[in-house]
């Protein structure tokens, strides 16, 4: 037995979320990522300014701003060096002149981790045919819908219903269910913007099934037994605004945008940091270049920690990124630490504009 606790250590490791239910700060953290290369180059400055497909997930209220009938948008990530796997589809879809349908699918997951349970059989040989694989994976789907109002000129809400979905392996899953709400109002050139996340709180029902060997490791490795339960992920705010400037005869842009992430579920280490309320504020600026060519740098993650010597310190993080539009189709590109674990990743979107055919 003390055999197979060694060798499972790595398994209880993958799986360590499955008691972590009364931890609500970490609640499908994975949602916290972020998707489109052009949003995470300007720190998640976007809430107020974001008027593409990706408002799916930044401001559902921004969908308002996408002038194709569809827009399709794709990402695929990498982090810890390709141990695990991030990907984004999205895709709109305009009714008419006054509301926009979005859908949002996000996942990430770890594959392939070895199941090494039985890799010693019963009478101590080692058997590598018993080695088997399993994957933990996350997933969320967000159906949203957004709208305009005549009588209040420059207002647009949107919302989301999302369901969220974990696979690990055969031992675990959950279903889970929540609600968005956002906002955007364009004032004399201003644009503001609103995203409450999780506003009923959003609920995740686990389920387990765990073999009499898995009871049997977690008892000697001195773990928690999971039992079925429900995670919680409370409510949370993001508010930013932002304006847009033109020069050179309005061939350049600038557009800056300052936000700020605000939690309720404790004292966080963010620049602004009490107990239950933490703010977590960012910068992000855009410079495009006829509407072609764009150049994006943000700046986010502040947090305070020590420096060497011992003394205080505040840390931040850059991001930069640069973006290509030729006629429906859209590449974008980051350098950022979007983790908030000092590790830099190359990231990569696209978006392609469609427009139907005009009946003759």
């Amino acid at each position: 037995m003390i055999k197979k606790v060694i060798l499972f250590s790595g398994l209880l490791l993958s799986i360590s979320k499955l008691y972590s239910q009364s931890d609500l700060k970490y609640s499908n953290d994975f949602l916290a990522i972020g998707v489109g290369a052009n949003s995470l180059a300007m720190a998640n400055s976007v809430v107020a300014s974001v008027n593409d497909v990706t408002s799916g997930y930044w401001n559902p209220a921004g969908l308002m701003g996408v002038k194709s009938d569809i827009e399709v948008a794709l990402m695929h990530d990498e982090y810890f060096g390709g141990i695990a796997q991030h990907d984004y589809l999205a895709l709109s879809y305009k009714f008419d002149t006054n509301s926009v349908f979005g859908l949002s699918i996000i996942r990430f997951g770890i594959d392939n981790i070895p199941y090494t349970i039985d890799l010693i059989d019963p009478t101590g040989n080692i058997d590598y045919n018993n080695v088997t694989s399993f994957s933990d994976a996350q997933y969320a789907f967000l159906f949203s819908y957004a709208r305009s109002f005549s009588h209040i000129p420059g207002l647009t809400l949107g919302g989301n219903v999302k369901i969220i979905r974990t696979i690990i392996g055969d031992f675990a899953s959950s279903w889970g269910f929540g609600i968005d709400a956002g906002a955007q109002y364009k004032y004399k050139g201003w644009l503001f913007g609103a995203m409450a996340k999780d506003i009923t709180s959003t609920f995740n029902a686990w389920s387990y099934n765990l073999s009499q060997d898995l009871i049997n490791v977690f008892t000697e490795t001195g773990n928690q037994i999971p039992e079925d339960g429900l995670e919680i992920t409370l409510p949370s705010l993001q508010i930013g605004a932002a304006r847009t400037y033109k020069c050179f005869h309005d061939k350049v842009s600038i557009m800056p945008e300052l936000g700020a992430d605000i939690t309720f579920d404790g004292k966080r280490n963010t620049l602004i940091s009490t107990n239950p309320v933490s703010v977590d504020p960012h910068l992000g600026a855009q410079v495009g270049y006829k509407d072609i060519v764009f150049l994006r740098l943000g700046i986010g993650n502040l947090q305070t920690s020590s420096d060497p010597t011992g003394q205080a310190a505040t840390y931040v993080s850059p991001d930069f990124g640069v973006g290509l539009k030729i006629k429906a189709f859209t590449l974008d590109y980051a350098l950022t630490d979007n983790t908030t674990a000092g590790l830099y990743s190359n990231i990569f979107s696209v978006k392609f504009d469609i427009n139907k055919k005009q009946a003759k």
